[in-house]
């Protein structure tokens, strides 16, 4: 144990053979911090460097995501 950098074989030996992957994590946090802040493209992008578009499509996941919840507390 130490404090170096990180290797690349310490970041893909643990999830191998497990349903989730580094890319799915990131883009779930991403898709966390959408619903968590409300769909504001702007706070992603600059929490998590992503590009407009990227982050506009984040948002409208999470806003759909929120809809639908709010459908199913109505019923």
């Amino acid at each position: 144990m130490g404090t170096g950098p990180v290797s690349a074989v310490s970041l893909t030996a643990p999830p191998r053979g497990q349903a989730a992957t580094l890319e799915r994590v990131r883009v779930d946090r991403q898709l966390e911090g959408a619903l968590a802040h409300g769909p504001a493209p702007l706070h992603l992008a600059e929490v998590f460097g992503l590009d407009a578009k990227t982050a506009i499509r984040y948002t409208d996941s999470a806003r759909t995501l929120l809809e639908q919840a709010a459908e199913q507390q109505l019923r």
